[in-house]
């Protein structure tokens, strides 16, 4: 086991492992660290806790010190740099006519590095602008490509509920979303209604989905036949919430459906929930 504490360099960034040696340090401190880029200023979100070995990437480097007044200082200095050299590369990349959509400027807490992060529908040549943007700045430029869910969660915004993205405020990783999910949990399988402001599947059909999964095993699907008490059936319709099931009775097949529940009825051969291909195709692009 190792002594570690988690620091976070960006809102609902990636958690990251550091010795805290000796230091008193509690949530929110910040903390200068040594960092595979460089020397970086981030976040205590984890207090000193035990881990194995197994879940630390060596080697484990150390917290140098907890930030001064003017490691601060840096860090609002940085900011004014940013915002900077934002407006002076959406400049170049008019001038050069590139076909790309610049998104965020960050420098490094050394200043040792300029990132510019991009959209682009295609594969950019952008070896000029570099070139032109560290003549202008005297240190180091990369250019990274992100993707749209990626734009999403550095610009942040307004979900289709009303409440701040959770990629921007709180979700260290993207989970995987599949149109099945949506399927699975009865939603109408239109675009507007479970796709997200970045135009991807909602990360939140992931939260409900362990429980769905469990409500699916226990309650007859769509086409299952089942025993009820007035005879043999096929459920034409469920709920997987309130766990209600309408029943074409095979002796009643012109009459109304029988109302009952899942545990009042015996499984004889389960139904299964299809994504039809041209429903996956429609929507394949939005996972």
């Amino acid at each position: 086991m190792m002594t570690v504490v988690g620091v976070r360099f960006k809102t609902a960034g990636k958690v990251y492992y550091f010795d805290p040696q000796d230091f008193p340090l509690k949530l929110h401190d910040l903390v200068v660290v040594e960092t595979a880029r460089g020397t970086e200023c981030g976040e205590i979100v984890m207090e000193r806790r035990e881990v194995g070995e197994e879940e630390i990437a060596p080697p484990l480097k150390q917290v140098l010190r907890l930030a001064t007044e003017r490691d601060r200082r840096i860090l609002a200095e940085n900011k004014e740099r940013e915002r900077r050299a934002f407006e002076t590369c959406k400049r170049k990349i008019f001038e050069h006519k590139l076909e790309m959509k610049l998104v965020q400027a960050e420098v490094t807490f050394d200043r040792s590095k300029i990132l510019f992060y991009f959209t682009a529908e295609g594969r950019v040549d952008f070896r000029a602008l570099v070139k032109d943007l560290a003549g202008i700045f005297h240190t180091r430029i990369e250019l990274r490509q992100i993707g749209i869910r990626d734009e999403a969660k550095l610009c942040g915004g307004l979900g289709v509920c009303g409440r701040p993205l959770c990629c921007n405020t709180f979700l260290n990783d993207f989970q995987h979303v599949s149109v099945k999910m949506a399927k699975e949990q009865n939603l109408s399988l239109s675009p507007t209604k479970i796709s997200g402001t970045c135009g991807r599947l909602m990360c939140c059909l992931k939260y409900e989905q362990d429980a769905y999964e469990h409500l699916l095993h226990v309650t007859p699907k769509y086409g299952a036949v089942v025993e009820t008490q007035e005879g043999r059936g096929t459920v034409v319709e469920n709920n997987l919430l309130t766990g209600m099931l309408k029943v074409r009775l095979e002796k009643r097949p012109d009459g109304a459906p029988l109302v009952v529940n899942r545990k009042q009825v015996k499984l004889v051969k389960d139904g299964k929930i299809k994504v039809e291909k041209q429903e996956l195709d429609a929507l394949k692009d939005m996972e």
